[in-house]
């Protein structure tokens, strides 16, 4: 594609951000306002005081101690975005310095990767609405972000859909960093996630801005509440004091069906209100003319992790032509089809290609627990040992044969040394997912699980009025701990739990081979198919995995996908290889995909901000491909990097710092031995 320029003409050929022709005269064709666009609020920000990227934090700020309340049982919505970008930012990046941040990532490093002395604030107009069909049931949060240097002559949008179940602030430190930096727009999505803390007892919810109010004075306004009239809300209240509902798993829409959809509307979004900021009034003199479209305004669909997925998905669903090119990084995609492709690593073809995320949470979720090394591991091991589930004299045989299932599952030998550390993960996934693929109540207590805060023995408790406060800055999407309410002796987190088969400390086993059950539609110990509800809700919940399937069809769309291979929780065998491989079934000798896989990085750069020694950021590889991509719109001489291995280089400790030297550039013309082969529908990796 060659560079665009905007030519600054009333062209009447030009489609406005929505689709549809308004044509007042041959010559004018007027921005009009997307109909599911709820009301817009705007803040400027001045970029010193506050600021679109840090929230006038900065640099310092960030890698600093939780800014404090005024008053920490009433923060005020700007508290609540400072606090909501701080810990957003965090969560998906390692700022320490040793693991290169303030020197090859970070607020202050420019676009051009340059270290700066500054705290790298960026001035500009923030814009937010709900994306609803008028029911107010939806509420997904739409934010364009516009940053002071945007350059109308060489116009630029980049997508930053959240990650994990993360509100609209969830790909500020990622995909969101970069556009600002490169002066283009950012279109964010909470994809109908978000925080949206349900509170029983006080009938709380968060409003957009994230200050609480109660259902009732919230009205259409709630993210989100949960369908239950009054007298089933203080039923559920009086029965399971301190249990909480939340968006993404208790909607009972399955939002992720929609993280495709809700990537477009924020793309369409960022439209109009850059044509709104930048297009000539109209002979009305209160309309404004269409300037910016599709033709001559590059748009990127990006972000890491389940944003990464909805990039991908927002790509295939493009009926539009708004988007440009992809570039992604490790993607929570689900491959419609598992067959029809072949994937290899070396020699051999890999095992589990293809997974959907239901099946292998479930799965991790069994043995995850009986490897990590907590106290709790041996009663985990032992009563899969008693299910015939598991083999080993000992815990360090059943550790080892629990890794080497692992194996044979898909994961890579790679994820061994992070096996322990994903059992949480994995157990939040399964069950959260449970409740949305299934479109479940809260009150539905599937497999005998509920969500709530607990205390040290694992007893549930109620939130503290400002938990709930702060809750809109504080939650990942996924709040409160898992509770096992079918526990020997009364609910308590599942970590605590009793199962009634086993009469042993087990992790609430018994409420995991459930979940297990649902996403095979069999009895995860006897393999008989199942009966009665555990049947029905097995259909619900796999009939939801069915709906958010990828085609694997980008359409001849430029896409650039980066993995790590250490990648525990997504792994690339389940995802971005299938994915891969899909699409060259599907695309064949039209595809413009490229993936690139990481030795060495796995899916959370933020280890409790601090990196194991090996283990290398992947974060750097999404700007290189964010770059590599930008590049190649903007000139086709510029050609995308191929499909590789790039091999990192570890360090003896993490006291070391991290530099160049450690994350190698993407190669031009890789060698064979780093080279990915794309043959037909055969895809091989190199060992």
């Amino acid at each position: 594609m060659q560079s665009k320029t905007i030519v600054l003409a009333l062209a009447s050929i030009a489609v406005t951000a929505c689709g549809s022709h308004h044509h007042h005269d041959e010559r004018e064709d007027l921005n009009t306002k997307p109909s599911y666009l709820g009301a817009i609020s705007s803040i400027n920000y001045d970029g010193v005081s506050d600021d679109l990227l840090t929230a006038g934090l900065g640099k310092t700020g960030l890698a600093g101690a939780t800014p404090a309340y005024a008053d920490p049982n009433n923060p005020t919505a700007p508290e609540l975005r400072r606090n909501a970008i701080y810990a957003n930012y965090r969560a998906v990046l390692d700022i320490a310095a040793n693991s290169g941040y303030g020197t090859l990532y970070g607020p202050n490093v420019d676009a051009k990767g340059v270290v700066g002395s500054g705290e790298g604030k960026v001035a500009g107009a923030e814009y937010i609405a709900y994306a609803d069909d008028g029911s107010g049931n939806q509420n997904v949060t739409l934010m364009v972000q516009v940053p002071a240097g945007f350059d109308v002559k060489n116009p630029c949008i980049v997508t930053g859909t959240s990650s994990g179940s993360r509100g609209i602030y969830g790909a500020i430190g990622s995909s969101g960093e970069w556009g600002l930096k490169n002066n283009c727009a950012v279109a964010y999505a909470d994809k109908g996630s978000g925080t949206g803390l349900y509170t029983f007892d006080d009938d709380g919810v968060n409003l957009q801005n994230g200050v609480r109010a109660t259902r009732i004075a919230a009205g259409k306004n709630a993210s989100f509440a949960p369908v239950l009239t009054d007298a089933e809300r203080a039923a559920f209240a009086a029965a399971y004091p301190g249990r909480v509902a939340f968006k993404h798993a208790h909607s009972q829409q399955n939002p992720e069906k929609d993280w495709g959809k809700v990537t477009l509307q924020a793309v369409e979004f960022a439209f109009y209100v850059l044509n709104e900021k930048y297009g000539a009034l109209a002979r009305d003199n209160t309309s404004h003319i269409v300037m910016l479209t599709p033709k001559n305004t590059i748009t990127i669909a990006s972000s890491i992790s389940n944003g990464a997925g909805s990039a991908l998905l927002a790509a295939e669903q493009d009926s539009k032509g708004l988007i440009s090119g992809v570039a992604a990084s490790e993607p929570q995609i689900q491959p419609k089809f598992s067959g029809g492709y072949t994937v290899r690593q070396g020699a051999a073809a890999v095992t589990g290609q293809g997974k959907a995320l239901f099946d292998y949470s479930t799965y991790a979720a069994l043995y995850q627990p009986c490897i990590a090394s907590t106290a709790a591991a041996p009663g985990r091991c032992t009563a899969l040992v008693s299910r015939g589930l598991l083999s080993g004299a000992d815990l360090t045989a059943q550790q080892t044969d629990a890794k080497a299932r692992l194996k044979a599952y898909g994961w890579l030998p790679d994820s061994d040394v992070l096996q322990a550390a994903h059992a949480g993960t994995n157990i939040l996934v399964a069950v959260t997912y449970a409740y949305a693929y299934g479109k479940f109540s809260v009150t539905d207590k599937v497999c005998g699980f509920t969500f709530a805060p607990t205390d040290a023995s694992g007893v549930p408790v109620s939130f503290t009025a400002a938990q709930r406060a702060s809750s809109f800055a504080t939650q990942n999407g996924i709040i409160g701990n898992v509770v096992y309410e079918d526990s020997v002796g009364g609910a308590r987190a599942y970590n605590f739990g009793v199962s009634p088969v086993s009469g042993i400390a087990d992790q609430s086993l018994d409420g995991f081979l459930c979940l297990r059950s649902l996403a095979t539609g069999t009895d995860a110990v006897t393999g008989a198919p199942l009966t009665g509800t555990l049947a029905a809700q097995s259909t619900r919940v796999r009939a939801g995995v069915a709906e958010v399937a990828a085609s694997g069809n980008l359409k001849g769309k430029p896409a650039i996908i980066v993995q790590g291979r250490s990648d525990t929780l997504i792994p690339v065998n389940f995802a971005s290889r299938a994915y891969v491989g899909l699409n060259a079934s599907v695309e064949g000798s039209a595809s413009k995909l490229r993936y690139i896989e990481v030795t060495n990085a796995n899916h959370f750069d933020s280890f409790a901000n601090a990196l194991p020694a090996n283990i290398v950021p992947l974060h750097v590889y999404l700007f290189r491909a964010l770059d590599a991509m930008l590049a190649n719109l903007r000139s086709s001489a510029t050609a995308l990097p191929p499909s590789q291995v790039v091999r990192t280089v570890t360090r003896a400790d993490n006291t070391t710092a991290i530099t160049v030297a450690n994350v190698p550039p993407f190669a031009a013309t890789p060698t064979p031995a780093n080279s990915i082969a794309i043959n037909g529908t055969t895809i091989t990796v190199p060992d």
